[in-house]
This record gives C-alpha cells, structure tokens and sequence, in this order.
C-alpha cells in the first residue's frame, strides 16, 4: 500500500462508521449474490484475458436467444446497494439537482466500487446506458468496468470508456470582410497563430457502453433473466457523477430511403439559396485535448492560407484517429428543408483503406448509413459531398434554428477484420512459443526436432489461424478492393503458415522470418485501427447552390510553393513563437530547448500564457542541438536558461539508461550557476524526490533541477505465466527460478545491461557508488565486487541476451519477463495493441531482508534544467525555474504534450504534485508509487563520468567471448574481481586528477 491510498483508507475508515443500520441491512440482502470483495474483482479485471471461461461479446451474444424486451429500467444513482473505496465500505459524496438536473447525484471516486440491485420483469437483452457527469480529475478519459451478478459477462465490459467534454480557450469570433465566422485567434509577434488551451467544458452526458477498441461498433447489451440481478461498476481511472443507470434498448436506425420516405410524407421541401459555412477550427466541443486547431500550409485552399505565417485553418490530422474522439460543431438554419452537406478534408494518411466517421445530428444518426461513412484515401485537400454508393448525395432535412454536427470515429467495417487479425496474431504468438520451446530461436537446420510428434495439434492450429487470415484478407477486399497495399502484410503471413501447414518441420529454415511476419502483421493492426482525418470546412448548402472551392487551381499551387521556398530563406525557425528585444523595458532571455519542435512549442506557449505576463519577464525560446551547448557557452553565445538537458554523451532530448553528469561538469568548471545561493531554493526542491536531486548536486552545491525522473519496473505477460503456472517473482531468488522454468521453454528473463540495472543490484546489496568523502570510488568494496559479479554471472551463466530489444521479445512473448525503463509502458500502451490487457508492471525484484521487507531498491536518470553562469538576469532566471519546475506547470505541459502526441507522450515527470495529477489507471499508479519510494540516485563527483563507462567495460571483457586468430571461439578468462578491481584503479585516478584540476581535497592529501 502507498502514501497516496493509505491516507483515503483511514478518512472511509471513519466514514465507515457513520453507515446506518438500515443501509447495512439493507447492503447484506445481496451480499449473498454478490459476495466479493472489491480486491477480487480487480483481480478479475486483472485477469480476464487469460481466463478462457471469458468469452467475447459476440460468443457470448450467440448463447441466447435474440430477444429484446420494450420494457425499459432507471435506475437512481442514490438507490446503491453496496459502495466501497479500497474494500472499505463508506459513503458516496452526493449532490443535490448538480447543474440543472433534478434528484440525487453519487461521486464514484476512481478507486471506488458501487453496486445496484434491479428486478427485471423479462427475460432479454438489454442495453445499458448512464447519464453522468464528468466531474474534475486528471483529464482523462473515465474508465470503468461492469459486472452482473458478480461476474464479468464477456472480455469488453473489462473497460469502458466515457468521454470528457473539451473546448478551446479562443472563445470570440467575429465575421471577416469575406463574411466567413473566424476565431479570434492569439498570435505572437511573428504573426503566427497560437495553438489555444484546451479548457474543460463538463456537461451531463447520457452515454451507451461501447467497446474500447472499438471492434464492436454497436453499444454493448447484457442478457438478463426475468428476476433480482445486481449490476456492479468497478471504477479504473478517473472520478464520475453518476445520476442514472437505464437499462433499455434503443431502436434500430432506418435506411436513408426509409427516412427519406417519411420526410416526404411529412411535405419535407427543398431549400433553394442556402449556404452555411463552418471553418472546422472553429469547432463548439470535442471528447479530446488532441483534437485542437491544426496549422496546415499544404495548399492555398486551405483557409486561412499564408505563405509566411503558420494559421489555425484545420482541425483533425494524426490526432483525430482513435475510435470514439468526436468533434461537433453548432451551426444556424435560416430556413427549413432540405439541405446537402460536403466538406473539404484529406485523407492521405491510410492508404489503401478508407478512414470512417460516425455522423451525428442533433444527437442523433439520422440514418443507418451515417453510422460508418467512408472517407476514401488521396493525395490532396478535395471536396467531399456525403453521398450513397451510386453518388447521389444525401439530403438532410433540418428545421429552422440552432443544430448540431458531431463527427465520431469508428472503425466501422474494418472492425471485424482488425478484431480476426488480433485474434490471429495472439494465435501465431501462441504457436512460435510453442514452436521454439521445441527447437529455440536459432535452431540448427540439419536437425530433426520431430515438431510434428512433439506438436500433435499444431497443424490444425496452424490452418485454423490461415483460414481466420484468408477470411480477414477477403473481408478486406470487400472493403478497401483488389489489391490494396493493406493486404499485402497479410496475404504474406498466410501464404508463410499455409507452407507450414503442408510442413511443420520447416519452422527449422523459416523461425526467424516466421517471427518477423507475426511483427509485421500486430504493428498492422496499429496501423489500421488509426482512422486520421484532416477536415477544413464543412458546407451545409442546397442542392442549387454548389460549393466553391478558391485557390485550388494548379497555378495557384505552384505560385503558393515558390512564394513558401522563398520564406525558407528568410525565417529563422530556431526561434519560437514571441521573440522580444534584449534592450525591451522588460527583462529578457534566452531559453534553449533539447528536444523536438512539439515540445517547444508547447513550453512556448506556456510560457506566454502563465508566465511572461504574471512576471514581466520575456522568454526567448530556440530549439537547438543540446551537444553544442558547451561550445556555444565558450564562445559567449549560449543561453541564459537550458532545459530538457540530458547526458553530454547522449541524444538531446532522450531521456538515457544512463546518468545525467552534465550538470555537475558544468558546475565544476564555473559553466552553470549554483542554485543553492537562491533563498527558497530548499522549498523548491521539496518538490522532488530527494533521489532526483542525487546527480545534480555535490560538495554541498546544486546546479540543476530535475524536469523527468525515470527508473526500472518489471514486465510480465500474465497470459504466458499463466499458461506456464509461474507467479510473479518478488526476489532475484524467484527470479532464477523462474529463469530455469524460462529456459527449460526455450524463453529468458529480458534485462539489457546498463547503468540502471548495476545501479539497482549495487543499491539492494547496500552498496554504494563512492566513498563518504567522495575521494574515491567504493566499487572495488567486496559488496560491489560481489554485486559486479552477481550482474556478470546474468549474462554468462543464465545467458541473458544482451543486445536485442527487450521491448520487441516482450512482444512476441519469447521474453515473458522484462526489466525496463517504466515509460515502456506508454510505448506498449500505444504501439502494442496485439498483447493489449495480456500484460502488467510491477515494482523490480528485490532481496528480502531479516525482517521479512523486501529492498527493490533502484537506481534512476532524468532530464534537467539549468541556468548558465554567463546570464545577466540570474533573479529572472531562477524565476522561470521555479515556475517551469513547479507542479501547476508541469501538470500542464504533461497535459498539453498528451493532448498533442497522445499516451506514448506522457511526460514522466520528477515533480510529485504533477506526477499524481498524471491520468495514470490507479493500479499502475499505485505499482509505480510503490517502486519510487525505493529508488535511490547516482551521485557525480569530479572524474565521476569514469566509473560507468569502466564498469561497463570490466562488464563487456568478462562477458564477451574470446575469439582467437584461427576463429575459434573461446570462453573469456578474465574474473569479474580481476577485471573490476583494475578498472577502478583508473577511475580512482581520474578522480584524482580531476579533483587536483578543481583545486579539491584528494585521496593523496
């Protein structure tokens, strides 16, 4: 248990207690149905997907009979039977008629679990729906998970999504000389637009349950038996207000003709003359932070256009491609009827396949057909008119008066194959386990491993898995047409297992291109499911009043192109957003930025919203290569603040599997500033972890602040250590069980070496990296010997891999266990949806202590922020650290980096203020708290750069064999206490010599 939850234990404790008598009466009568306790159905979410009792939503549907009651439930929020928060019964915080909707509304907190009680009076399918609010939390999307009478009917209900509501901080619009609506956008001083903040907009919302990945296109029913059944909800992430539960089922949509039929009836005209037009930047309210106001310079069409300055003037792209993102837009009818309504979009993204879009009216599909519309891929902006088959378009009848247009992604007819093709690729994962628990990942081609005795059932797993493929692959051409370029990674898999079919004993030739195939074909399904579209406008016109689209002639594209060459000449694209004088009235500098433009942009916005104008300081932003920082700074032409710096032997802008030395070489040699002269420097370090601030301090100076702080989780697929009935190691004894267990199935334990995992088994044998003084290192102690040999026997005598990527044997699940830096989750969140729900973290393996504690203590490494020595305005300086290090700040640009980049983007922040307001799911959360609290920094000293980099080469001599001059392979004789302990006799000497550099104390002295 962490910090975080202990502290809302003991207040339900309390509240416990104030529970009446006849609400517990009242909780025990269904105690009987549903007497779980919350820990055991998170650990059904948990492990659903590796419990075959668990069907998916379509076996499951075909077990009863279709039936579909008329009857519909409500259930009141305020009728719970039962209510707990970490297994402990309290009471829901409740409001009365909350923002104009009458009756009693419940807060189900995000670690929290609420159960209802319903009599349904026939049997049946039935729909549920909530209607909800989405009350303050971390800005994520409201996860849920769903059960009926105790159980979780089928694998979908695990998590369920329910959208916040977003706006754009640009709420003024005004009507140019061209009589087109436009934002009021901000711009800097360069005449670019500013990307707007995106602010909440919380509104009651009725929402169906609907699949998360979207495989499932229609809204989620469960099938109830005449009689008492209770209905759970077991919270994920995120608070929510709850007011009702409806169990009902919605009417089918009619078909177009159908529609159109009745509209006709009804004496619907056609309008003549009418033209409404929507700037799509200009959008009312979306369910994302991605989806914000693009800057496309593509094509003078595109309005606004300019050569020079980046415009808002689309919305859409690489951030609207998740299903169930939704963009709407409000729009004003002056007459009844019918009208047509086109867009101008691109869709150059998907090749091969369509993008869809579910298509909402006022609230409603208007008919059957809008419910997936295909948007076709090509190269360039055109005109869209929504339209049958047969390109007739479409005629939408509204009323004179406001309305509403949403567009929604789905996935539509690709969700039957993408859902075949995870299927398939889960499959063919299973089966190259199997395959090389037999004959290994690089098997000797002249042997006879028998894999058809040994592996009776594989042929028929093998054609099962080709016919799933093939009937994907015609489904697909149904869909996107003969020979789409979707097709191709497919067709290859399949025609690859049908050889196999034929014989299995060449998997022995063929393992490693199988393996390949199974990669290729999971990263198309990441490919696939991102539905992106980019949308200018949208017309809602008559049918006598053609869209025109301006500038869109090829003549206007060229003179477009060569007017933008030229600007290429003249704009400094170094520098970001506003850009102020130094000899202005306000006190200005520079800030240097290390990673990518996004970033940059974002910081610079920030900054020009929360901090310029609060402290009368200007900030002069530029993205440069952090590796010539040094340089710049001795020639006198550096910065006054750099942030995002990483290692001086790294990539700028990555965050390393090694220490960050840069701060402290700098300091020693008068490069950067020591913060520890600033007053309230105390206070703004509390901010962090003290193991944070480890490498950037020394010899009681500071001279960085931590931005990001990163160190090792454990990995583990709860499908494969299931199937081999392995339990979760805790300790490196488990784990060289486990290892055995591993190998004896031709899979291993997946650990890469480097700094962080020396660090992690340094620290848990209570070793340390130098002595007290900091005169000498301590890595020739007999702890650290032992700890360099126990890290060497790793790779020498349980033969851990040390140079493939541990994150794509995770993958194909031949690693089932890995060591990683903990933001590999936001990778295999975003880039893995094949293993997705078949895999968990956890805090490293430790060594358990006399009393019964376990010490997975660890090392860690981060990015930092400096201020150089060279600054004229160190006081302003110091100013834009605190508040770029601070947590409102950090919170926001974790936001807006999420907004703009999706998960994979999520900052892993040093800040823990801003670390908790993170959308982390509360178990991750509270599995990642519980390994910070035992993560330990590494200290720099002068020469310290030294210690790793000979580490690592006693590691690499002790390791690596040894090949003669006639190619014969030999074992390396050297010892790991012989190879470390003359390695440090160098790192002692370099610190020596560094310290006599800097006029320090030495060993000597």
């Amino acid at each position: 248990m962490n910090y975080k939850t202990v502290g809302k234990r003991i207040t339900a404790l309390v509240l416990t207690l104030a529970v009446t008598i006849s609400t517990f009466s009242t909780s025990l009568e269904v105690q009987a149905m549903t007497d779980l306790a919350q820990e055991e159905y998170e650990e059904i979410v948990s492990t659903y997907s590796v419990d075959d009792s668990i069907l998916g939503f379509r076996e499951y549907t075909k077990q009863f009979g279709a039936i579909y009651p008329e009857k519909s439930y409500e259930i009141e929020a305020s009728d719970y039977v039962r209510y707990e928060e970490d297994d402990i019964a309290t009471i829901p915080e409740t409001f009365e008629d909350y923002e104009g909707v009458e009756g009693s509304s419940i807060v189900t907190s995000e670690n929290g679990y609420i159960e209802y009680e319903v009599d349904v009076e026939e049997s049946g399918f039935y729909d549920i729906s909530l209607l909800y609010y989405p009350v303050e939390g971390n800005s994520a999307a409201i996860q849920r998970s769903f059960f009926v009478d105790g159980e979780l009917p089928y694998r979908e209900l695990s998590l369920i999504e329910f959208s916040r509501v977003w706006k754009n901080s640009i709420t003024q619009t005004y009507t140019n000389d061209e009589g087109i609506v436009q934002k009021s956008w901000e711009q800097d001083n360069q005449g670019n637009d500013l990307k707007p903040t995106a602010l909440e907009a919380p509104k009651w919302l009725t929402s169906f349950l609907f699949d998360s990945d979207g495989y499932i296109t229609s809204q989620l029913s469960v099938y109830l038996e005449k009689g008492t059944h209770t209905i759970s909800m077991l919270s994920l992430r995120e608070p929510m207000l709850l007011r009702k539960i409806y169990l009902n089922n919605a009417k089918e949509t009619q078909t177009y003709a159908q529609v159109k039929e009745q509209q006709d009836a009804q004496g619907a005209v056609t309008t003549t003359g009418q033209m409404i037009r929507i700037e799509a930047e200009n959008v009312s309210t979306t369910s994302s932070q991605m989806l914000y106001p693009r800057q496309d310079q593509s094509s003078p069409a595109v309005y606004p256009s300019s050569t020079k300055e980046l415009k808002n003037n689309s919305l859409g792209g690489t951030s609207w491609r998740s299903s169930g993102q939704w963009a709407e837009w409000e729009f004003e009818v002056q007459q009844s009827g019918y009208y047509d309504i086109s867009m101008f979009v691109k869709q150059n993204f998907s090749r091969g396949i369509y993008v869809s879009r579910k298509i909402i009216i006022d609230g409603q599909v208007p008919f059957e057909e809008l419910s997936d519309y295909g948007f076709v891929y090509g190269q360039n902006w055109r005109e869209d008119t929504l339209q049958d088959e047969e390109g007739n378009a479409y005629q939408f009848y509204l009323e004179e008066g406001t309305h509403t247009i949403r567009m929604e992604v789905v996935l539509g007819d690709f969700s039957q194959i993408i859902s075949e093709v995870q299927e398939s690729v889960q499959d063919l994962n299973a089966i190259y386990r199997s395959v090389i628990r037999i004959i290994g990942v690089a098997p000797d081609k002249y042997r006879d491993y028998q894999i058809e005795a040994n592996l009776p059932e594989l042929e028929v797993q093998l054609q099962e898995v080709s016919d799933q493929l093939d009937h994907a692959i015609t489904q697909l051409r149904a869909v996107a047409g003969e020979g789409s370029d979707k097709e191709a990674v497919l067709v290859t898999m399949r025609d690859q297992i049908d050889d196999l079919v034929v014989d299995q004993e060449k998997f022995t030739k063929v393992i490693a291109g199988f393996k390949v195939n199974i990669r290729a074909t999971g990263n198309w399904i990441t490919s696939a499911i991102s539905q992106p579209l980019q949308i200018d406008r949208i017309y809602i016109h008559s049918t006598d009043t053609p869209v025109e689209i301006e500038h869109n002639s090829i003549w206007d594209k060229l003179v477009y192109e060569i007017v933008r060459l030229f600007y290429s000449f003249v704009i400094d694209y170094n520098q970001i957003g506003n850009v102020a004088e130094k000899d202005s009235e306000q006190k200005t500098i520079t800030l240097w930025i290390g990673s990518g433009r996004d970033q940059a942009n974002v910081i610079k916005s920030l900054i020009d919203e929360t901090f310029s104008g609060d402290s009368n300081i200007n900030v002069n932003v530029q993205l440069v290569d952090m590796n010539t920082l040094l340089r710049a700074t001795l020639a006198g032409e550096g910065p006054d603040v750099a942030i995002q710096v990483a290692n001086t032997t790294g990539i700028a802008g990555a965050v390393l599997a090694t220490g960050n030395d840069t701060p402290v070489n700098y300091g020693l040699r008068n490069a950067v500033l020591d913060l520890s002269q600033f007053e309230d420097i105390e206070e703004v370090k509390s901010r962090f972890a003290q193991s944070a601030m480890t490498a950037f301090e020394f010899n009681g100076a500071t001279y960085a602040l931590p931005e990001t702080q990163t160190f090792p989780m454990m990995f583990y697929r709860k499908d494969i250590l299931a199937e081999l009935g392995i339990e979760i190691p805790t300790t490196w004894d488990e784990v060289k069980v486990v290892m055995t267990v591993l190998a004896k199935n031709q899979m291993e334990f997946a650990m890469l070496p480097s700094e962080q995992i020396f660090a992690m088994l340094l620290y848990q044998n209570g070793g340390q990296y130098y002595s007290d003084d900091s005169l000498t290192s301590a890595l020739d102690s007999d702890i650290a010997i032992s700890t360099f040999k126990d890290y060497c026997e790793f790779y020498t005598d349980y033969k851990l891999d040390k140079e493939t990527s541990a994150e794509e044997r995770f993958r194909t699940g031949e690693a089932p266990i890995m060591i990683a830096d903990y933001t590999t989750y936001n990778n295999l969140q975003v880039s893995a949806p094949d293993i997705k729900g078949l895999w968990e973290f956890a805090p490293v393996p430790g060594i358990e202590q006399e009393d019964g504690t376990i010490n997975n203590a660890t090392g860690c490494t981060g990015l930092a922020s400096i201020i150089m020595s060279g600054t004229e305005n160190p006081q302003e300086c110091w100013e834009f650290l605190k508040w770029w290090t601070s947590a409102e700040t950090q919170t926001l640009y974790g936001r807006e980096m999420e907004s703009l980049m999706g998960a994979a983007a999520r900052v892993p922040t040093a800040n823990l203020e801003a670390l908790d307001s993170l959308p982390w799911p509360v178990d991750d959360y509270d599995a990642l708290l519980a390994q910070l609290e035992q993560v330990q920094g590494i200290p720099q000293v002068p020469g310290g750069y030294y210690s790793w980099r000979n580490v690592n080469n006693a590691f690499y001599a002790v390791t690596t064999d040894d090949v003669s001059l006639f190619g014969v392979t030999t074992q390396s004789t050297s010892t790991p206490r012989e190879e470390l302990t003359e390695k440090i006799n160098y790192v002692n000497d370099e610190i020596t010599f560094k310290r006599e550099e800097f006029n320090l104390p030495t060993a000597k002295d």
